[in-house]
């Protein structure tokens, strides 16, 4: 039996019409596909019936992958495909597998040969790069920074000699602590470091600043709940 295909398909950063980011593919592939892995229940449903209100939600079966899934229960998520079902595996936001735990699924399903496909659709850290004018073509994506104060500074330090070498350095943080990361930031970097904030990508509140930490030091906007991705570079 040939098996089916394992789609990675992206889902909104912000609230939006699906016509203004996801092309039509995505849409008549997500309403055929009746087996998916996702990382939030709800969030997931609501994506779905999003994007086509005529999709039967109850005939659909889910399995949730997150960071508390055991690694063991991981292939046996794979099964509906080894029947030879499409799949298909969505983040709570963005790119599936990227920063995320989808990541394990797709591991599996290359171990056991089932084709997979990502789909086109927004990502955080490219669209931000696009933006933030700094290198695209050295980069690095860090995710999370420590948030222990010792490894936090020897992170740091790490990233500045990064940054010294043209490197663009991409992480991000939880929504409520996003003004603590900045005034981290202008503590600890050279106050001509270029840092760019890339908050609400794709919706209609969308804001894309770079200046120099010298100029964020008196910042007075509030980014407090707002998705951000933060981006650092060398004047």
């Amino acid at each position: 039996m040939t098996s089916g295909k394992l789609y990675l398909i992206p889902s909104f950063l912000a609230p939006v019409d699906p016509d203004k980011v996801f092309p039509a593919v995505n849409i008549a592939l997500m309403s055929e596909i009746k087996y998916f892995v996702v990382e939030e229940l709800r969030t997931a449903r609501r994506f779905l019936k999003a994007c086509n209100r005529s999709i039967d939600i109850d005939s659909l079966h889910f399995e949730v992958l997150n960071e508390h899934t055991d690694s063991s229960a991981v292939p046996a998520m794979l099964e509906p495909a080894l029947a030879g079902h499409d799949m298909g595996l969505i983040s709570e936001a963005g790119c599936p597998a990227v920063a995320d735990p989808g990541s394990d699924l797709v591991a599996a399903a290359a171990r056991k040969g089932i084709e997979v496909v990502p789909l086109v659709g927004p990502s955080s850290i490219l669209l931000a790069l696009m933006a933030s004018g700094f290198n695209g073509q050295s980069f690095a994506f860090l995710g999370y920074l420590p948030f222990d104060t010792s490894k936090r500074s020897a992170t740091f330090k790490e990233m500045e000699r990064a940054i010294r070498r043209g490197q663009t350095q991409i992480f991000i943080e939880t929504p409520y602590r996003n003004r603590r990361l900045i005034d981290d930031l202008a503590a600890a970097f050279p106050p001509q470091t270029l840092l760019c904030v890339a908050c609400d990508l794709t919706g209609p509140g969308q804001s894309v600043r770079t200046m120099p930490l010298s100029q964020w030091r008196h910042d007075s906007i509030d980014y407090a709940k707002r998705p951000a991705i933060f981006l650092l570079y060398h004047s």
